[in-house]
């Protein structure tokens, strides 16, 4: 779909939510709070003043949460998580600095098997990422220093999970979290799917695995009224327009989540 319709739509849906709200405030009720996590890849050099001022737009807009342990969302306010996949050294060296001189949140996941490495799922590189490599393990051990970083499992190998045996997906979830505990010296409790392929089994086998939370990229409102095993989050890029970036933490994009299905509504009892 043409990013211009997509945007167009969004545009629709907010409007119908921003007079929701009006009509909630005419009979005294407050709307619910809005929570959106947003997840990256890369941050290239060329785009670092691009994600600098997406960044003070979220700040304008939302209140940045952690993905580890969010607080307890108010009625009327928004809230958004931001989280990076792959692991890639152009978020340490482009990315990290707009964040930490911000005081945001975030939360990176990394699949511990290509660590130093250039991933060979982007056998032709990636319109962002280029030929961006995941961090080595000093690089990564010294980010998880700053507490405002948490560190997430991205599997080993960076699989699509929905083509796996039960055996080979046990051992992504096992080795990956095993792997990065050692390297972190601290537990690794969220989990993010490689190309979001996620279901309910796949959810279920990673909580035994011991992930409290797994990502996937439906593109859906997180509900701070529930604990949710399987968290949906909206992809964005450095160099989305502002109106688009203003929308999606709006959570104006979530008309592109695929239809509920039962394993996406898993829930953490």
């Amino acid at each position: 779909m043409k990013r211009w319709v997509k945007l167009v739509v969004s545009l629709a849906l907010r409007a119908c939510d921003v007079l929701h709200t009006a009509a909630l405030r005419r009979i005294g009720r407050q709307a619910r709070p809005i929570c959106v996590a947003l997840y990256y890849h890369a941050v290239p050099a060329r785009h670092r003043e691009l994600f600098a001022r997406q960044m003070d737009l979220l700040l304008r807009v939302a209140e940045p949460v952690s993905t580890e342990s969010p607080p307890a969302m108010q009625p009327g306010k928004r809230y958004v998580a931001v989280t990076f996949d792959d692991g890639f050294v152009s978020v340490l060296e482009n990315a990290a600095p707009e964040l930490k001189s911000r005081r945001i949140p975030w939360t990176m996941f990394v699949p511990s098997g290509f660590l130093g490495r250039t991933p060979a799922w982007l056998r032709n590189g990636h319109p962002t990422a280029g030929r961006d490599r995941v961090m080595t393990g000093d690089e990564i051990r010294s980010l998880a220093r700053d507490p405002l970083v948490t560190i997430g499992s991205h599997s080993v190998n960076h699989p699509d999970f929905l083509r796996l045996d039960a055996a080979t997906a046990d051992r992504e979830f096992l080795d990956s979290k095993r792997e990065l505990e050692a390297l972190l010296e601290r537990p690794v409790e969220l989990f993010s799917f490689p190309h979001g392929a996620c279901d309910e089994h796949l959810a279920r086998q990673a909580r035994k695995s011991g992930y409290r939370r797994v990502f996937t990229i439906e593109p859906e409102r997180i509900d701070p009224s529930s604990s949710m095993l399987v968290v949906g989050r909206v992809a964005v890029e450095p160099d989305d327009w502002p109106i688009e970036f203003r929308l999606k933490l709006l959570g104006a994009y979530r008309w592109l989540a695929a239809p509920r299905r039962q394993e996406a509504e898993v829930r953490g009892r």
